[in-house]
């Protein structure tokens, strides 16, 4: 049977102050009045049906989730307690799933991803599944072949073409996020592709690297499967790591049982990270300025400005390039667009200085 986990947790600090504390950035309405999640959860469509479909997000946005998706099973809904990173809100999904059904096999996929066109993505979710299928002990990763020298991603380099498996190679080894010079290079040879963070694999094949990496973690998410109700005493003792340090690169090396596989995505694909990404989403005007909301920019060119005031207030800009201006009905954020990747270390200094109101 094939499941998918939408991982729709964080809080998307880099969008503040559109996403705040109680509004993550993966809810908010970004894209033709969708939030990333909606679109995350109607690319399945056709591939998984929707009562096998979970959603792990923090416990404090479980009703938001549940008003966004009113098609979505409650019992597929998962609360953390509190973020613990990638693994977490993976293997524990992975392990009630082993628990319901021990064939089960599941896609892991981010809610703030845009992806395009659905059905060139859904046919390679599909790929994946069947590689995963084929080949008990493989963890299936997809690497979105690049169209840039990106230098803000991993990689991933790819090894020989899977015998019988048309478009579905091994992986040599995961790649930290490379200088311009480097990520040229990856480029040109055509070995590598973007770590685009979404996988499939057989629910017990991860559980099964998982117990022979992280021993505890097993332990506990098993433990979890079974008695939810410990949730708030065991969830917060996780130890808080990601799943490609955890379990990706240390399988790809050899480390465990399993073996890492990748299928391609010749699509277009962005990961709405900050707002440099998501000035890319917004009309241009001839100046090269991304708006939404009233503004009028005078002699500007190359700035993002979001007026979401919702009161009348006018954002009047002259002279100004490469500025991102974001405003809401409390708070007002300008920042170099250049600079606008420290917006979560500012975030973090609103806490500090005036409590979490402002966060």
């Amino acid at each position: 049977m094939r499941y998918a986990v939408i991982m729709a947790g964080g809080s998307g600090t880099r969008l503040w102050p559109l996403s705040r504390k109680g509004m993550p950035k993966q809810l908010l309405p970004l894209v033709d009045g969708k939030s990333t999640l909606r679109l995350a959860y109607e690319r399945l469509a056709g591939v998984v049906p929707d009562d096998r479909i979970l959603v792990c997000t923090g416990a404090a946005h479980t009703d938001l989730v549940a008003a966004d998706l009113p098609e979505l099973d409650p019992a597929n809904l998962l609360g953390e307690p509190e973020g613990r990173d990638s693994l977490n809100a993976i293997a524990w999904p992975a392990a009630i799933l082993a628990e319901r059904d021990p064939d089960a096999v599941m896609t892991v996929l981010s809610s703030d991803h845009l992806i395009s066109p659905v059905d060139r993505f859904a046919d390679a979710l599909r790929d994946g599944f069947a590689a995963a299928e084929a080949d008990p002990a493989a963890l299936v990763t997809f690497g979105v072949v690049p169209t840039s020298p990106h230098t803000g991603l991993g990689y991933l380099e790819r090894g020989s073409e899977v015998s019988g498996q048309a478009g579905v190679c091994r992986v040599e080894a995961f790649v930290e996020k490379p200088d311009r010079e480097t990520a040229e290079g990856y480029l040109a040879s055509g070995r590598y592709w973007w770590n685009s963070g979404m996988f499939v694999w057989r629910a017990q094949t991860f559980l099964d690297q998982l117990r022979q990496l992280l021993p505890d973690t097993h332990a506990q998410v098993r433990e979890l499967a079974a008695h939810p109700d410990r949730l708030s005493d065991l969830y917060p003792k996780l130890t808080k790591i990601s799943v490609d340090y955890a379990i990706m690169e240390p399988v790809s090396q050899g480390r465990a049982t399993g073996h890492v596989l990748a299928v391609g995505l010749p699509i277009d694909w962005q990961d709405i990270g900050g707002f440099a990404a998501l000035a890319e989403l917004l009309p241009h005007d001839d100046g090269g300025n991304a708006t939404e909301g009233p503004s009028v920019l005078h002699q500007s060119k190359d700035n993002l400005v979001i007026n979401k005031s919702g009161d009348g207030r006018l954002i009047a800009m002259v002279g100004m390039s490469g500025t991102v201006v974001v405003q809401t009905p409390e708070i007002t954020l300008v920042c170099p667009l250049a600079e606008a990747g420290r917006v979560k270390e500012l975030v973090a200094e609103v806490a500090a200085r005036l409590g979490t109101d402002y966060a």
